[in-house]
């Protein structure tokens, strides 16, 4: 093994910070708009959220297009909700000044709310779409919060170090994996797991460097997988076990973490020009050879990925099981992890293409939703 990781599972340290509430604006959006596959309009005013085609969910409360860029998206399980960031000045009201916002969308019932504010990179959600986290920078430290749909507030996780960042969310919430640097300039790291509702926090792993770590937590919080950033290997911690394993990838090969199904079954990551998909319970990998992998569902059944051919489709959906894929989006597209809801039903992508629905003519980048049933 080429890293080194604390395989004892160290108990609380730490509880959280004070809660502090936020102003969170509910809005009506009465007709995104959207088209099917082919690029056919949906009809107006139809109800947000169903049939098959794609759809921009980065509007203004009246329907219209934003009028600043939105970036991320992630989607919940069901795919009933979609968080994503923007700087729009009319997405809620009180933005003139157009800085970055975190937003919960609702797509049933067409609502919007803004749950945060200045985030760093984009924003995570759980699987049942109750809570988001992402990472803001105060003075010169940076700080996880964890914001809430229905109660509109937002916590300050208190990792105990200056700066905390990357947070992955369990399936409800309540626990919260994330990154804390040491010292000021960071020196080193640790990978944290915090259960807010108890009070609690595990240190799993410990770094002498600060490269990315990008830890990634199971729906039920069993399992983290998490990277060594300067050796390249990827780490999986078994809260059940008090244990950790790895490198997943063999002591001979450099990986990268993509993430891990919400069901914990499969573990997705980058080495070369290709993505494995690795199964937990039986310790084999799933070769996709040259493309890169950047969600995988919560089923562990379907890969959203990018060819390195960029000839082609920039984003496309494979159904591991069945070998086949779907095309996302034929125009310049990207993602990030938990952007496909389960079975690959949804898939929610970011584009500054103009054609991928009727009428965008804002010049900006959008955030978008693709249905497959």
């Amino acid at each position: 093994m080429r890293g080194s990781t604390n395989r004892n599972t160290r108990r609380v340290r730490g509880v959280l910070g004070a809660a502090i509430v936020v102003c969170a604006v509910t809005t009506a959006l009465p007709g995104a708009a959207s088209a099917d596959p082919a690029g056919v309009a949906r009809t107006a005013g139809a109800e947000v959220g169903t049939g098959v085609g794609v759809e921009r969910v980065s509007v203004a409360p009246d329907g219209t297009q934003s009028d600043g860029g939105s970036t991320g998206g992630a989607i919940t399980t069901d795919g009933r909700r979609i968080v994503f960031s923007s700087s729009a000045t009319n997405i809620a009201p009180g933005n003139a000044a157009g800085s970055e916002r975190v937003y919960l969308r609702d797509e049933p019932s067409g609502q919007l709310k803004s749950v945060g504010s200045y985030p760093i990179a984009s924003p995570v959600i759980s699987g049942d779409g109750e809570y988001a986290a992402y990472w803001v920078l105060l003075f010169r430290d940076t700080k996880v919060k964890l914001a809430q749909w229905t109660a509109g507030s937002s916590i300050g996780l208190n990792c105990d170090a200056l700066n905390c960042s990357q947070p992955s969310l369990s399936g409800d919430g309540r626990y919260v994996a994330n990154v804390a640097t040491i010292g000021r300039p960071s020196t080193s790291q640790r990978i944290d797991v915090w259960d807010w509702h108890a009070n609690t926090k595990q240190e799993l792993a410990w770094f002498d460097h600060t490269a990315p770590s990008r830890p990634s937590i199971s729906g039920d919080g069993r399992f983290v997988a998490y990277q060594n950033g300067r050796t390249k290997d990827v780490f999986l911690w078994d809260r059940d076990h008090g244990s950790t394993s790895g490198p997943i990838e063999g002591a001979a090969k450099e990986a990268t973490l993509v993430q891990i199904s919400e069901d914990g079954s499969k573990l997705v990551y980058l080495s070369g020009t290709d993505t494995y998909v690795h199964d937990v319970s039986t310790g084999t990998a799933h070769l996709v050879p040259n493309v890169k992998g950047l969600a995988i569902d919560p089923t562990g059944n379907h890969l959203l990925y990018a060819p390195n051919d960029t000839a082609g489709p920039s984003l496309k959906l494979r159904d591991l099981t069945a070998g086949t894929d779907e095309i996302v989006s034929n125009q310049p597209a990207s993602a990030g992890v938990d952007a496909v809801s389960a079975g690959g039903r949804d898939v929610v992508f970011q584009s500054t293409a103009d054609d991928i629905v009727p009428g965008d003519t804002n010049g900006k980048s959008d955030v978008f939703v693709r249905r497959f049933s």
